[in-house]
């Protein structure tokens, strides 16, 4: 299924206008860039910028835009073994499968796993807290096979 940017891109600026900010061309490349990564970190955003020439931008005005993106729950946001924020386009329920040898996240959508374990927490008591979300991450290595693939 192919996506439709220019539908994703109205609805990004109408999220914008709802929280007040301007559709600039920073963002609108930053968004334009992640709708293609689905997940990156900063810096990965910046190349993909640079690459289809929507401009010059600086890794930590990036930065700052999917930070304030992700705190207003346009993005999810993800800091992986090597130090790394890495920023996520879907932002609906799913687990994550990480590559820490690549580092590189891949979105598991399994509906019936998450219900399982949702459930099973609910019946969980955590002395002093409540469970206010459920963020499930599977690290992983590539294999023999897919390493010899390159």
């Amino acid at each position: 299924m192919q996506r439709d940017f220019a539908d994703e891109l109205e609805t990004f600026k109408s999220n914008l206008k709802k929280h007040s900010l301007k559709a600039t061309p920073q963002r609108l490349a930053v968004h334009k860039a992640m709708l293609c990564l689905g997940h990156a970190s900063a810096d990965t955003v910046v190349d993909e910028i640079r690459k289809n020439g929507e401009g010059s931008v600086t890794v930590a005005s990036v930065y700052n835009i999917l930070t304030q993106l992700a705190d207003l729950g346009v993005y999810g946001k993800r800091l992986s073994s090597n130090n790394k924020m890495y920023f996520d386009v879907n932002t609906s329920r799913h687990i994550h499968v990480y590559d820490c040898e690549r580092h590189i996240y891949k979105d598991l959508v399994d509906d019936e796993l998450l219900e399982i374990i949702e459930s099973r927490l609910k019946k969980k008591k955590f002395k002093g807290l409540s469970i206010e979300s459920i963020d499930i991450q599977i690290v992983a290595k590539p294999t023999k096979r897919i390493l010899n693939i390159r």
